[in-house]
């Protein structure tokens, strides 16, 4: 429960910038001759600032992963720290603390620690566990900044050459814990605190971060957070917004990552917390941010007698206008001369960004039961077994054996069926190669990208 004071310190908590990233899901801006997805990131990143400035703000958090990796290529560091400028200017004081992406491989910060070595006024890099007590304009807080942990953070190198993985984290969970507590011991109990940490909490329900190395690091119990000394946990590395304690006592909570990274965050909100906090009484609302929308396009036509105008109609009836567009369909072999990419691609052309990907279904498991789910043939056996299934394909057995053998001694094969380059017109032989080839990889659950008439199979 919250009470008013007249001590309430006002803090802005983001977290997850990543700036820099998802540029597969933009193009050149002709004017800025640079991403339009930094432009995105940028201004979700502007509106956070602006935020801090208006209200203002006693105090910023940011939750760590500024850029994609530690070392992000100068014009985007530049926009970053313009950004950031900004509260300085301001005069409202900043932690940065460091999360898994700001660093090497080896634990060592590259992207954020010239904050540190140019002394930026009101500025506090946190890399390493340490207590901070921050003088703002309204009162004083106490922040505990935990960054992304590596073993060399707390071990010494000869104390787990001769363990095991798991071993190492429990070791290092042993010692999160001693040290953790030996910070709470020195705080000044009539001070406000926040932890401030980079972690992967047990209770998380996890966005795009379950692809950008979560499992390099460990996961750390939501107890172990939940302390009655902390007024307020401030966390990032997860890109989902979330409260992991619903009870507030006290709230520990995830802000999200600012923008989308890619379509595993496509309907989540992404914003920031604004929070009103005093010792034991402490207030948080989630400020969502206009992102760009990322919507995925997913049709089945293989039952549609006319897929092409199935795929029209479901792009028709998507709001695609200036947003990141993924077409998703699956369709048969015997349909896939009835399909007019170009056509796909004017009715996508109004989305900002977009992709398409065909998959083609399975035509074989009520025919060839043998294949379906639980097979205990070899890949060869199953192969000749549909080959001995196609007449059509007799004179291709022998070749497409071969290929097939050569792949499982793990040899890089390649063939295409693409005329266009010839000029000449497909024969009926390698038509019904493409359509067999692609309708046995889809048999044996893989996935099979078409472009035009080509196909290839790795």
């Amino acid at each position: 429960m919250t009470h008013p004071t007249s001590q309430r310190l006002k803090i802005l908590h983001l977290s997850d910038i990543h700036l820099g990233s998802g540029f597969n899901h933009g193009h050149i801006d002709p004017e800025t001759r640079r991403n339009t997805r930094l432009g995105d990131f940028l201004r979700s990143l502007s509106a956070c600032i602006d935020r801090a400035i208006a209200e203002p703000v006693d105090l910023v958090l940011f939750g760590g992963d500024a850029f994609p990796d530690a070392t992000p290529p100068p014009y985007v560091q530049e926009a970053f720290a313009q950004q950031f400028h900004r509260l300085a200017a301001a005069q409202i004081p900043t932690v940065l603390l460091v999360g898994n992406h700001d660093q090497h491989s080896q634990g060592e910060v590259a992207s954020l620690c010239i904050y540190r070595t140019l002394a930026v006024p009101g500025f506090v890099v946190g890399d390493r566990l340490a207590t901070h007590r921050i003088h703002t304009n309204n009162s004083p807080v106490q922040i505990v900044t935990l960054p992304w942990l590596t073993p060399s953070s707390l071990l010494e190198r000869p104390e787990t050459e001769q363990l095991s993985v798991v071993e190492v984290r429990e070791l290092l969970l042993q010692r999160l814990q001693v040290a953790l507590e030996g910070e709470i011991r020195q705080l000044d109990p009539d001070v406000p605190t926040v932890l401030l940490a980079h972690v992967m909490a047990d209770r998380a329900q996890l966005g795009a971060e379950r692809f950008l190395a979560v499992g390099k690091g460990f996961t750390i119990p939501s107890e172990l957070l939940a302390r009655p000394e902390f007024d307020y946990v401030a966390l990032g590395h997860v890109h989902k917004h979330q409260n992991l304690n619903p009870s507030n006592d006290p709230p520990i909570v995830y802000p999200g990552s600012i923008e989308r990274v890619d379509f595993s965050e496509e309907k989540e909100a992404k914003g920031y917390v604004l929070i009103e906090l005093a010792k034991q009484q402490v207030a948080w609302e989630f400020c969502p941010l206009a992102t760009r929308p990322f919507h995925t396009i997913r049709v089945d036509v293989t039952q549609s007698e006319e897929p092409q105008a199935a795929l029209l109609a479901a792009i028709a009836k998507t709001p695609i206008n200036d947003a990141v567009v993924r077409l998703l369909y699956t369709l048969r072999t015997d349909q896939l001369d009835a399909i007019d990419p170009a056509a796909l691609h004017t009715a996508l052309s109004p989305a900002h960004n977009y992709a398409m990907r065909a998959e083609l279904a399975s035509q074989m498991r009520s025919r060839l039961p043998e294949l379906g789910a639980g097979s205990q043939l070899a890949p060869l056996e199953a192969l000749e077994l549909y080959l001995n299934e196609k007449s059509d394909l007799k004179d291709l057995r022998t070749d497409m054996l071969t290929a097939a053998q050569q792949l499982l001694n793990g040899e890089s094969i390649e063939f295409s069926l693409d005329h266009a380059d010839t000029g000449k017109k497909n024969t009926g032989k390698q038509k019904r190669a493409r359509e067999a080839a692609t309708e046995y990889a889809a048999t044996e659950k893989k996935v099979v990208p078409i472009h035009g008439a080509q196909l290839r199979l790795l």
